[in-house]
């Protein structure tokens, strides 16, 4: 659809939920349409093409909120829709709180939609996948297994109205690639994956994916276990970025609201090493989870949350705001039209520092370089206990040395933050995530 389409569809839904009874309404309406290609052995084994379009209303009454959602956009499914959405009010409990976003004047511009990623065909798509599965079997002849390899693609367009006078609209699209490879050696077997989503299709690159996978694969083969210690860890990228997922709901004023967050009410205290800066930035150049609003129609920008240690705030959407007595963050997070907006993240990550990743490793007397973990989700995010399986390369005198695994770590979120000690300077995103190589002091691992 396009954006006056989008936008007189929006103007219809609000004014007849307010006809019929709205206090307050919101319509967001959302036309998606993604690609999905899989190979394995350089043959196609998956491909999917899937369109979606829908509506998702709010509307209050009373201090009530009503919701509902219809993916068909005939005009007797909207009315039933709204219709339903004021019969919810009903069942909702009253809320001073409950809000929807003012009308702003101006959004942040940015450069969201290549054409290229329509453009190119669907055949060319296919081989950039089968590249990527080349590159990673061509990197070390002991890639015997490709469990996948593909292309995903996503095209959309996101229009917000409410009864504030707010419209927005933008359209996007983003792409990516992916590999996952088995290595096998002597009987011994291990996976590895690698994975890029950008919002320019030129800036792929299947071989930097497939060998990443290959990489992964090949480096844990004959693997051994240490024994017990305490001794510093160092977090490539991707496993750091793993533990900011853990931290980042935790940043959130929602799970602070209801008491599942270990950083509730620290604001303005020391929470992290001074090393530590961890940011959200809905607005940021290039990246795959940037828009110029959330999904309330508020401007997105870069919001600060722990600067050199110290706690500066949390993630809001527009009722955590109002419930604090502060803005809106821009975090007001939905998934597709058919959710109402939560608080979440955006872009996410933990700012860089000014070493080298191999010369922080050459720091290193004796500790473990964390190249997997299992079982994050097991982390607590309220008293902050974590003990995860672990698997890495161990380092002696600032040298790798051999492959371990079958090893634990354990700790604390709030101790793991305030005990990294450095940062390295190889920030790197995965998706909406991002972390440079950490290296954090006083760990325990578990072993033999």
């Amino acid at each position: 659809m396009a954006d006056k389409d989008f936008r007189r569809l929006g103007l219809e839904v609000v004014a007849k939920a307010q006809k019929l009874g709205a206090e307050m309404a919101e319509a967001f309406l959302l036309n998606s349409r993604q690609l999905s290609i899989q190979v394995a052995n350089q043959k196609v084994e998956t491909m999917k093409l899937a369109e979606d379009r829908g509506l998702g209303i709010r509307v209050f009454r009373n201090n009530r909120l009503g919701f509902a959602f219809t993916s068909d956009l005939d005009a007797l499914a909207i009315e039933k829709a709204i219709n339903q959405a004021l019969a919810n009010c009903r069942y909702t409990e009253e809320d001073e709180f409950l809000t929807i976003a003012e009308k702003y004047s101006a959004y942040p511009e940015l450069d969201l939609y290549d054409p290229q990623i329509s453009d190119i065909s669907v055949d060319e798509k296919i081989r950039l996948a089968k590249e990527i599965e080349l590159k990673a079997k061509n990197y070390d002849s002991r890639i015997k297994i490709t469990e996948r390899a593909g292309y995903d693609d996503s095209q959309y367009e996101i229009c917000i109205v409410n009864s504030q006078g707010l419209e927005a609209y933008y359209h996007g699209a983003y792409c990516g690639g992916y590999s996952l490879v088995v290595g096998e050696q002597d009987g011994d077997s291990q996976t590895g994956f690698g994975m890029q989503y950008e919002v320019k299709y030129k800036d792929l690159n299947p071989e930097k994916i497939g060998q990443e996978a290959a990489k992964r694969a090949v480096r844990l083969l004959g693997a051994k276990t240490v024994k017990s210690q305490k001794a510093p860890i160092v977090l490539e990228p991707y496993i750091a970025t793993s533990f900011l997922s853990i931290i980042s709901p935790t940043l959130s004023a929602e799970a602070v609201h209801k008491g599942k967050s270990f950083l509730a009410n620290k604001i303005n205290e020391k929470v992290a090493s001074t090393l530590v800066t961890i940011i959200d930035d809905g607005r940021m150049p290039g990246r795959v989870s940037s828009a110029p609003f959330d999904g309330e129609g508020v401007p997105t920008g870069e919001t600060v949350l722990i600067k050199d240690g110290v706690l500066q705030g949390y993630l809001h959407n527009t009722y955590t705001a109002k419930k604090d007595g502060v803005k809106s963050t821009g975090n007001g997070v939905r998934g597709s039209y058919r959710s109402t907006p939560e608080v979440g993240s955006t872009n996410f990550y933990l700012a860089n520092g000014d070493i080298s990743p191999e010369d922080l490793i050459k720091e290193v007397d004796r500790g473990l370089y964390v190249t997997d973990v299992m079982g994050m989700h097991t982390a607590n995010p309220i008293s902050g206990d974590f003990s995860l399986g672990a698997s890495g390369i161990w380092i002696e005198n600032g040298e790798f040395t051999y492959p371990v695994r079958g090893v634990a770590i354990a700790g604390n979120l709030k101790e793991f933050l305030l005990n990294i000690d450095r940062v390295a300077n190889d920030l790197t995103f995965f998706v909406s995530k991002g972390s440079p190589t950490l290296r954090i002091n006083n760990i325990s691992i578990s072993g033999s």
